[in-house]
Parts: structure tokens; C-alpha cells; sequence
């Protein structure tokens, strides 16, 4: 079946802007008149939730921004029209994941300052490979219990999601071994400074109560 290009571009700017919805900023500023974006690390992301405003809000806000990435993926391909797990179909689905991760990066809602996109990241990937994901999960708690860096949580969990789909899964399909390089690159790049810190020893570390860690 052709590629319905029409819904396919009026999908992706619905999740590009599903992505847009700040909800650290707003949660922040709704519940505790407080805009994170002015504290912490100035990141708009789960992790600087945590940091500011501790569990209360970092909860709530890392569950809303998974869902940014888990409900674009798993309801606007049903109208589509495409035979499910095709080619066309599989392409929707991960276009659908990066334009919701760019939305989070770049909010249109936010005057394009959003965060890191991890936690949008991974809604996506459960969407789309939820056994490469929990493989994620599990890899990020391991990494975070072990070291309390955030940040090294979230580039191993990154790391550790193309090597479960070609590794653990093996994967055949091109689409998604692509979609998994790409957004592990993806999470590395907005990483950029956290590696850079981490290399340096200058990395600030988080506890469970969520005080000082890295954003995301």
C-alpha cells in the first residue's frame, strides 16, 4: 500500500506537538509556582523536576512525558490505514517516536526550550519494541542504583537499545535497527555536556529523594 504522505506529515506534527507539551514548566509552575527552567540545572526535563522540586512533581512529570512519547505511536498509526507491522506502517511508527522526542527537545509551547528527551525517548520505544525497552529500564536502574549519575543511567540505557535489538532480538528489520541507532545518537548528542562533566569527575550525582543530578 502507497504511503499516505498527507496523514502521515498531519500525524507527525500531532506528535511533534503531543512532544511540545512542557510538563515540567507547567506542573511546576501550576502546583508549586515554580518555572524549574530557573533552578537547578535551567533544564526543562524529569531529572531537573526532581532536583527542584523533589518526587512529588519529578513523578508526575517523568510519567506525563513517557506517555508524550507512548501515545502518539500507539494511536495515530490506527488511522491510517496501513497493514500493520509492514514497512509503511513500521516507518510511521518510528516517525512518529523522533517527532514527539524533537517536540520535547524543541516545544513550541516552551519557546523551544524543553529537555533532554529520555523519558519521551523512551515512551517511544516501549510503543514500538517494549522488549527492547524494559531491556532499557532495567539497564538505566542498574547503572543509576550503582553510580547515582543519572546522566550515565540514560546514555547506557540509550547504548543498550540498538545492541538488544540487533544482539538480544535480532532484529532483521532496517527500520527498526535505523530508529535504534538514531535515537541513541539522538540522547548521546543532548548529552553532549553531561559527558563531558562525567569525563571531568564534574558530574553531580542524584539521590532517591532528588536532590543534584543531571538533567535530562
Amino acid at each position: 500500500m502507497q504511503f499516505p504522505w498527507v496523514y502521515g506529515i498531519a500525524a507527525m506534527v500531532l506528535a511533534y506537538l503531543c512532544g511540545s507539551f512542557p510538563t515540567s514548566v507547567w506542573w511546576g509552575k501550576a502546583f508549586f509556582s515554580v518555572d524549574v527552567r530557573q533552578h537547578g540545572s535551567g533544564n526543562a526535563g524529569a531529572t531537573n523536576t526532581f532536583r527542584v522540586l523533589g518526587p512529588k512533581a519529578g513523578v508526575p512529570v517523568l510519567l506525563i512525558d513517557i506517555l508524550k512519547g507512548f501515545l502518539p505511536v500507539r494511536i495515530l498509526p490506527n488511522f491510517s490505514e496501513l497493514q500493520v507491522d509492514k514497512g509503511p506502517w513500521m516507518w510511521l511508527r518510528v516517525a512518529l517516536v523522533i517527532a514527539a522526542v524533537i517536540g520535547h527537545l524543541y516545544p513550541v509551547f516552551a519557546n523551544f526550550r524543553g529537555g533532554k528527551g529520555v523519558a519521551t525517548s523512551l515512551g517511544g520505544v516501549l510503543a514500538v519494541h517494549p522488549g527492547a525497552g524494559a531491556i532499557c529500564v532495567v539497564v538505566f536502574a542498574l547503572v543509576f542504583f550503582l553510580s547515582r549519575y543519572v546522566s550515565l543511567g540514560s546514555l547506557c540505557a540509550a547504548a543498550s537499545f540498538p545492541l538488544a535489538v540487533i544482539l538480544i532480538y535480532q532484529e532483521l528489520s532496517a527500520v527498526k535497527i535505523g530508529f535504534a541507532v538514531v535515537l541513541c545518537l539522538m540522547v548521546f548528542y543532548t548529552h553532549r555536556e553531561n559527558i563531558g562533566r562525567l569525563l571531568r569527575g564534574e558530574e553531580n550525582r542524584m539521590t532517591l529523594a532528588g536532590r543534584s543530578g543531571s538533567s535530562r
